[in-house]
């Protein structure tokens, strides 16, 4: 999948405030990746776990990820194959760490206009992300410096720099 765009992603909406707890609850945080996304946001979405797909999207409230700073939080969703979060506001430590390891968070103010369920696409223009909703509507979102676009494309900060070495 081309992380700079997807086509026909399904959304998972969520409400604000979502905490890293509900990404990787604490009692699973003995466990891989693998444990955890059996159990993300479970306490918010029963349905989430059993039901996402490679390339889904969630669309959040503000303040996605706020919390502890746990990555695992952020690596989950990167686990479970997640095109994209999208929100108006993310916690700063959720946002380095997604970005850290590879998944992309698009700062969107109107994204409470998405609905559960819509299908969603992604194009950018320059280093400005563009969702384009299934009415057609197209929703600009905050520019994402071509720093964190090459992280995202990676995998990740240490596939990046592990590429520049080898490179």
């Amino acid at each position: 999948m081309n992380k700079r765009s997807f086509e026909n992603a399904r959304v998972w909406r969520v409400g604000a405030d979502v905490d890293t707890d509900a990404l990787a609850p604490g009692a699973y945080m003995k466990h891989g990746l693998e444990v955890i996304g059996w159990h993300c946001l479970e306490a918010v979405r029963g349905d989430f776990a059993s039901g996402v797909r490679e390339g889904d999207v969630i669309v959040a409230g503000a303040n996605f990820g706020i919390g502890s700073s746990r990555e695992q939080a952020a690596g989950v969703l990167r686990h479970l194959g997640l095109a994209a979060v999208i929100a108006p506001a993310y916690s700063g430590l959720y946002f380095r760490n997604a970005f850290n390891l590879g998944l992309l968070l698009l700062t969107c103010p109107e994204a409470s206009q998405i609905e559960e369920g819509e299908r969603l696409s992604l194009h950018f223009e320059g280093d400005t992300p563009q969702v384009i909703r299934a009415n057609g509507q197209t929703m600009v979102c905050a520019p994402i410096p071509g720093f964190l676009m090459d992280m995202v494309d990676a995998g990740g900060l240490l596939p990046l720099l592990k590429n520049r070495k080898q490179g």
